[in-house]
Order: structure tokens, then sequence, then C-alpha cells
């Protein structure tokens, strides 16, 4: 665990190194998972991130609650709540529509590893029971993050196989707030 971590909500002074945080892992997610090639893919993820992280910033007219890890001032991670995305409506058949969803887990790949995705699931999920919010979902596409979500988060509520081509799953999780709460 890194030392000297603080987790906050973004504003404005952060955005240019949120972006950073985006430009960097999500090419890197990309390129780890054998898809490096999908460079308009990524392009695309890369600019909705940003979009989403811009309008969360004015809480008055965002329904996205981002969280950003920061050590000595430089954003070195994100998450985000906000309604369920359409990946998840497609694959449960709607089923999940009305339950948040926990999502822009991203993190330095320098910073990977150390307990950094740890502390900002932790805030977010802290939040989550703050507003009173019992249930979130979350989803995968990613192998190697897929098998992290299993250690933390269980057995998937739903597996689409053949998803984004042929032998590529993506899982889907509903997770309880309560049974991730620190005691």
């Amino acid at each position: 665990m890194i030392n000297d971590l603080f987790i906050s909500s973004p504003t404005e002074d952060d955005l240019k190194s949120a972006y950073q945080v985006f430009e960097t892992s999500i090419p890197d997610a990309f390129g780890k998972e054998g898809l490096g090639s999908l460079k308009e893919d990524i392009h695309r993820e890369i600019m909705h991130k940003k979009d989403l992280l811009d309008t969360s910033i004015d809480l008055t007219r965002s329904d996205i609650y981002f969280l950003i890890a920061k050590l000595d001032g430089t954003v070195v991670g994100t998450i985000s709540f906000g309604p369920c995305g359409e990946d998840i409506k497609k694959c449960t058949e709607n089923h999940l529509q009305s339950i948040g969803e926990l999502g822009s887990l991203y993190i330095l790949p320098h910073y990977q590893n150390q307990g950094v995705g740890s502390a900002l699931i932790n805030a977010m999920v802290a939040h989550l029971s703050n507003q009173g919010i019992e249930q979130f979902c979350l989803d995968s596409g990613y192998k190697r993050a897929q098998k992290r979500w299993i250690r933390k988060f269980g057995v998937p509520y739903k597996v689409v196989e053949d998803y984004w081509g042929p032998d590529s799953r993506h899982m889907i999780w509903l997770c309880k707030v309560a049974g991730f709460i620190a005691e």
C-alpha cells in the first residue's frame, strides 16, 4: 500500500492530471490484452472518460460521481459511479438498469498492484454507503481485470461468451455495498 495517498473528488485543477491517467492507462490496458492495434477504440474510450470526468465536476448537472487518488499533487488513479452502462444493460436484458455502476477504475501503470485501486474502491463504497445506496454493479471485458474482480467480488452475476468476438467473455458483477464496508 502506498503511503501518503490522498483520495478526493476532483476539481478543475485536477483535470489535466486525471486526463493523463486515461491517456496512459487505457492504451496500456488495451495493449496488455493484445488489443493495442485498436487505435480508434482506444481514442474513443479516452475521450469518453474525459467527457464523463468533465461533466462530473459540476455535481448539479451530473449523475456521475468521480473520486481520484493523488500522490504529491498528481492524480495516479480514478474511479466513478453512475448510471448503469449500455454493455451491462444489453448483457442483462435491462435487469440491472436501475443499479448504479462502478467504473472508470484506471491506475497509472507504475502505481498498479500497490493498493491504489483497492483504496479507491473502498472510498467509493464508503461514499455509496453514506448515500444510502445498497448495491452496485460493474463489468469488464479485460481478462486481466476479470481475474482481479473474481478475487475481489466473487462469482460474476453474468458471463456473456463471445461478446467482444470469439473467445472473449464479458463479465458483470452485482455487489452489495454492505459486503464491502470495512468493519
